[in-house]
């Protein structure tokens, strides 16, 4: 297997190089990035052929199989970034191509326990790889869930949910809801969180919108749905009501803000990522805590924006913080998932327990 631990090194190393070119997405700079992954393909290549060509005992060919599905996806994701005759088209060929990303996490996920270097990647650094159950928990429902998707992998309107190997019902969890972008979907955004909630100790909910994007024009189409999902979660699992952060990505963010800001919403703390806040009723701002990250250098949503409006919600009532990042465009910041996480819940700030 040590051939096969190479291959996980080298697929480490571009899912990082991905992770980087995602961060500093921005239309203008897709050429560059481009570039930039290329040099990963024809290593890629070799370790397809040669040593993913060779068939494994029958006990653990499901490991090659994996590794070559996972090999593929990462090898189109490179091909098929910014492929476009034009910006626009360019633009939306990144947004798919991003998604093989995902899914080539998901692909090897599983394999996490089988190899350390693998299993260190879906940790934060200083976590311990090896995990420490804090009870005993016989439900066997921990990992990755997919609720909602029928035959079609990327059905709307379910929802995706990771539970740490850690779970035990006997005590109750915090729960982080992730809202992804426009376009978007929970089985991918995921992943954004999945790190920190592997490391910390918490459930991570990944709702999916019911159309292309959350229905901010008419936030009780999707809030009606939101609504039972995080119910079934919340009576399935042991979570702590009182500890529930509704973050999101774009229109993600944006629908977040307008859902956090209802009278009865579910959500105690709201983290809107590089967003905008939708005209609507602030009545119930007052004492509603509010962490907004953008980036100083979006290019959909110009952080001017943003600051008009922290300084409205202030002035409904709101607990609101703005973080200015300098050199982020319109992309999610991972490197703030702590900063949100420590604003949240004290708690959650050292609490690594794989």
């Amino acid at each position: 297997m040590k051939d096969y631990e190479a291959i996980i090194s080298l697929f480490v190393k571009v899912l990082q190089a991905i992770e980087d070119v995602s961060r500093r997405l921005h239309p203008l700079a897709v050429p560059q990035l481009k570039e930039g992954l290329l040099v990963h393909v024809q290593p890629l290549e070799d370790a397809g052929q040669s040593v993913l060509g060779q068939e494994l005992p029958p006990e653990i060919e499901h490991i090659r199989q994996r590794l070559r599905h996972a090999c593929e996806l990462v090898l189109n994701c490179i091909k098929d970034f910014g492929s476009g005759d034009d910006a626009t088209a360019s633009f939306i060929a990144v947004l798919r191509a991003l998604r093989k990303h995902c899914q080539a996490q998901e692909t090897l996920f599983p394999l996490r326990h089988g190899f350390p270097e693998l299993n260190r990647y879906f940790l934060e650094p200083g976590s311990d790889p090896e995990g420490r159950p804090q009870g005993q928990d016989q439900s066997g429902r921990t990992g990755i869930i997919h609720t909602g998707l029928a035959q079609d992998p990327y059905a709307r309107g379910g929802y995706s949910l990771f539970v740490p190997e850690t779970y035990s019902s006997h005590r109750a969890w915090p729960l982080v809801v992730a809202l992804h972008g426009g376009y978007g979907h929970g089985r991918d955004f995921l992943w954004t969180w999945l790190r920190e909630a592997r490391s910390r100790g918490f459930v991570l909910f990944a709702p999916t919108s019911l159309g292309q994007t959350w229905s901010i024009s008419n936030i009780e189409v999707d809030a009606r749905q939101l609504i039972r999902s995080m119910e079934e979660v919340c009576t399935g699992f042991t979570i702590d009501r009182g500890r529930i952060l509704m973050t999101g990505m774009s229109d993600g963010g944006t629908f977040a803000l307008s859902f956090g800001l209802q009278q009865n919403s579910p959500a105690k703390a709201i983290a809107p990522v590089s967003c905008v806040l939708a005209h609507g009723e602030m009545a119930h701002a007052g004492g509603r805590r509010i962490y907004w990250v953008h980036g100083a250098q979006d290019w959909m949503f110009p952080v001017s924006r943003a600051v008009n409006a922290c300084k409205d919600l202030s002035l409904a009532g709101a607990d609101v913080r703005l973080k200015v990042v300098p050199d982020l465009s319109h992309a999610y910041p991972r490197e703030e998932n702590d900063a949100i996480l420590r604003w949240f819940d004290p708690s959650l700030a050292g609490e690594k327990t794989s």
